[in-house]
């Protein structure tokens, strides 16, 4: 993930398939990871699991998802387990090395997570404001440090289908192995908040 030394933010897009939209069959979660200027950096995809699990569980199942670079070499693992409430999910290295552990906390006004690092020692929390509900501020303390919002993808595309755009803005002070944990942060947010819950 060395790319990701030379950027302070990044754009997710998640790709759709047709089938998918024409049927609402949940199908695996494909993503291309971009810099600003809109060039890709890596391939995330969603690992083959239980096609029950997928149409039935649908946001809440698990997950492995792998981030590959363009030879499709892995680069980072995210792994989700199942769980009714609080989830979680853990960051894993292209070495199987533990980045982090982000876990779901309960609130009633807000969205609220912590980001532990591999010893399990809090980092960063993410708080989702009431009225900001597709921002989820990245926060050292008291203090905004970075940014995930879900970015808004036009009328058309948004009643079609359940496809999510990311943006992501790092802490200014974020190494490389923090950049990824962060990156994998995002696939958790999308699954739980906005994967197509077959409402």
């Amino acid at each position: 993930m060395e790319k990701l030394a030379n950027h302070s933010s990044l754009m997710i897009k998640q790709q759709k398939e047709w089938g998918e939209i024409i049927t609402g069959f949940e199908t695996l979660n494909k993503y291309v990871i971009s810099d600003a200027a809109g060039g890709q950096l890596y391939f995330a995809a969603e690992q083959k699991g239980s096609w029950l699990a997928r149409q039935f569980f649908k946001a809440s199942r698990p997950f492995t998802l792998a981030v590959l670079d363009a030879n499709s070499q892995k680069q980072m693992t995210v792994s989700r387990p199942f769980r009714w409430l609080f989830p979680e999910a853990t960051i894993y290295a292209q070495d199987g090395k533990t980045l982090g552990v982000v876990k779901k906390h309960f609130s009633l006004i807000s969205k609220k997570y912590s980001l532990f690092d591999a010893q399990g020692r809090v980092i960063y929390t993410l708080k989702g404001p009431l009225l900001k509900p597709w921002t989820f501020n990245i926060r050292q303390g008291e203090r905004d440090v970075g940014k995930i919002t879900k970015k808004w993808s036009g009328l058309l595309k948004e009643s079609f289908s359940d496809a999510d755009n990311f943006g992501v803005i790092f802490p200014d002070d974020a190494d490389v192995e923090t950049k990824a944990f962060i990156l994998g942060v995002v696939f958790l947010i999308d699954f739980v908040h906005f994967e197509n819950k077959g409402d």
